[in-house]
C-alpha cells in the first residue's frame, strides 16, 4: 500500500513532464494527473500507445484500415494494467475473451489451456495430466532436486539466485521435456522477443510462477475489440483531458537538464521549458539517446546502467488480408513451435470488429504472423516468404488464397533481459530526486513482466513522486511474491538449505 498523505495537490501543484506515451508513460500520466499534478505528456510519435500503438494503412482495394506491431495478449493477471484500462473503460467492456491459448508443435501435438484448473498447484498438474506433449512419464524424468524452484518462486530473491543462468541451461538442468519445454516454456522466452539461451532464467521463471503457480487466472486472457488507438488510447488520452493533463504527440523530447532547486528544463521541438519532475517512460534505444544528450543528468553509475540496456533482436509482424475466409473452426490465437521462424498466428476477424467487418464485406480474412528473435542480417524479403510458407502448412486451407494486401513490420525495440542483467537495470528511482522511470525494462522487486510491468512501474514512478510531495498515493495489485502452496513452498525450501 502506498503511503498516506493528502488527496490531491494544493492549488500551486507541481509540473511535471511524462516522457513517453507508451504503457507506462500513459500509467504515470493518469496516476499523477488523479491527484491533481499539472501533468504534460510527450510522445514522439503521432499517436499513443508505444509498442502497442495502431495507425491508419490504406489497402489495396481502397478500404482503410488500422495496422500496429501485432497481436497481445491481456492476461487477467495484469491486474494494474487492467486497472489502468478501467479508467477509461469501467466494465473493460472492450476487451472480449478468447476460449483458449492453443500450442501446437509440427510433430502434430497440440496443447490447450481451455480445461486446465486455473487454482494452484491442480494448474501445473492438471496441465501435465491433460497435455499430450508432457506426461506422467515425462514428469518423473525431470530431475526432482534442480526443479523444485519451480514450486516457489519468490521476487526479488529469483534474480538473486538465477540471473546468472539462462533459461535454456535451466530447462537442461532439470531435464525438461524436449517437445514440452517448446510449448510451454518457449511461450515465455518468446514473450520476451529472445532466444532461450540468451535470456535470463529468473525471468523464465518470474513468468511460471505469474501464470501456473501463483495466480488463479491461468494462462486465458483477452484481446480488444477494436484496434488498439479505438479501443484503449483515444478513450485514455480523453480521460487524461479531463484531468487536464496536456497530452503532446508527435513531440519529441531530446535532451533535459537538471537546474536549480531540483527542476529540469526540457528541450523539445519547441522552447526550452522548466518542470519540477520528470518521469523518463521510453524505450531502450529513446532513453539511451535522451540521456546521452542530457550530460549533467544523474551520476556516472547511473548513466552506466542506462547505456548497458540492449533492444532484444529483431522480429517480424506480417497481417495478410486474404481473398478467402480460413476454416470455421480455426482458433483466433494459435502458438506454433517448430515451424522454421513462425511463432503464431492470429486470425483477427475471429475477434477484431474491424477486420471482422473487412472479411463480412470480401468474404476474405485478416491473418497476422510473427517470427520473434530472427537473426540479425537475415533476408527479409525470405522470412516474410518463409512465414507465409509455414502458414500454409499450418492452415493449409490458406494455400489457395491469394493476397489483397499485405503489410510487414519490422522492429527491434523490445528489451531485453540477458543472463546477469537484472541487477545493471535502472530501477524506478534514480540519484535524482526529481527524476523517475517506468517502463518494462525498469527493475523493480515485484512479480510482474511485459505489459504488466510497463504499467506496475508507471504507477510506481507517480507514487514516488507523490509520496516526495506528500500526497497519497496509488494502491498496487499483484499476484504473491512467493508461491501460494504452503506444501510446495515447504518442497522447495529444500533446495535453499
Amino acid at each position: 500500500m502506498p503511503a498516506q498523505g493528502r488527496e490531491r495537490c494544493a492549488a500551486d501543484a507541481p509540473r511535471t513532464a511524462v516522457v513517453g506515451g507508451g504503457i507506462a508513460g500513459l500509467a504515470a500520466a493518469t496516476a499523477l494527473a488523479e491527484r491533481g499534478v499539472r501533468v504534460t505528456l510527450f510522445e514522439r510519435e503521432a499517436v499513443l500507445g508505444g509498442r502497442l500503438a495502431g495507425w491508419p494503412v490504406e489497402l489495396a482495394d481502397g478500404s482503410t484500415a488500422t495496422m500496429s506491431r501485432g497481436f497481445h495478449a491481456f492476461f487477467r493477471q495484469y491486474y494494474n494494467l487492467r486497472g489502468l484500462l478501467r479508467r477509461a473503460d469501467p466494465g473493460l467492456s472492450e476487451l472480449s475473451p478468447l476460449p483458449d491459448y492453443p500450442l501446437r508443435h509440427r510433430s502434430g501435438t497440440t496443447d490447450s489451456f481451455a480445461r486446465v484448473p486455473r487454482t494452484p498447484p491442480w494448474s501445473a498438474l492438471g496441465f501435465v495430466a491433460l497435455s499430450p506433449t508432457f506426461g506422467w512419464r515425462d514428469l518423473a524424468g525431470m530431475d526432482p532436486v534442480a526443479a523444485l524452484p519451480l514450486l516457489d518462486v519468490r521476487v526479488p530473491d529469483v534474480y538473486e539466485r538465477y540471473d546468472e543462468v539462462s533459461a535454456s541451461d535451466f530447462l537442461g538442468s532439470i531435464r525438461f521435456p524436449e517437445a514440452a519445454r517448446h510449448l510451454a516454456f518457449e511461450v515465455f522466452s518468446r514473450s520476451f522477443f529472445a532466444d532461450p539461451r540468451e535470456l535470463s532464467a529468473a525471468e523464465l521463471l518470474v513468468m511460471f510462477h505469474i501464470y501456473f503457480l501463483g495466480s488463479a487466472e491461468g494462462l486465458l486472457f483477452d484481446v480488444p475489440r477494436e484496434p488498439f488507438p479505438q479501443a484503449l488510447w483515444n478513450p485514455l488520452e480523453r480521460y487524461l483531458g479531463g484531468l487536464g493533463a496536456e497530452v503532446r504527440t508527435g513531440t519529441a523530447v531530446r535532451s533535459l537538464r537538471p537546474d536549480a532547486d531540483d527542476t529540469f528544463l526540457l528541450d523539445t521541438d519547441g522552447p526550452i521549458e522548466r518542470y519540477d519532475a520528470v518521469v523518463l517512460a521510453l524505450d531502450v534505444r529513446g532513453l539511451r539517446t535522451v540521456v546521452s544528450a542530457s550530460p549533467h543528468l544523474c551520476d556516472t553509475a547511473w548513466r552506466e546502467k542506462v547505456e548497458r540496456l540492449r533492444s532484444a533482436p529483431p522480429f517480424v509482424v506480417s497481417r495478410l488480408w486474404l481473398d478467402r475466409p480460413v476454416a470455421a473452426d480455426r482458433a483466433g490465437f494459435l502458438g506454433t513451435s517448430g515451424f522454421d521462424g513462425l511463432d503464431n498466428v492470429s486470425v483477427l476477424d475471429r475477434w477484431e470488429g474491424e477486420a471482422a467487418r473487412w472479411a463480412g464485406r470480401t468474404g476474405g480474412s485478416v491473418v497476422e504472423l510473427h517470427g520473434y528473435a530472427v537473426d540479425e542480417g537475415t533476408d527479409r524479403l525470405r522470412m516474410q516468404e518463409r512465414l507465409l510458407r509455414q502458414l500454409h502448412e499450418v492452415y493449409p486451407e490458406t494455400r489457395e488464397a491469394e493476397l489483397v494486401d499485405a503489410r510487414h513490420e519490422w522492429r527491434a525495440d523490445c528489451p531485453m533481459f540477458p543472463v546477469g542483467g537484472y541487477l545493471t537495470r535502472p530501477a524506478v528511482r534514480t540519484p535524482h530526486p526529481s527524476l523517475v522511470m517506468a517502463g518494462d525494462i525498469v527493475r523493480t522487486d515485484l512479480p510482474v513482466a511485459l505489459m504488466e510491468r510497463a504499467a506496475t512501474t508507471g504507477f510506481l514512478a507517480a507514487n514516488a513522486l507523490l509520496r516526495r510531495w506528500g500526497v497519497r498515493g496509488h494502491p498496487l495489485w499483484t499476484v504473491p511474491r512467493e508461491g501460494r502452496s504452503r506444501t510446495l513452498r515447504t518442497l522447495a525450501s529444500l533446495s535453499r538449505s
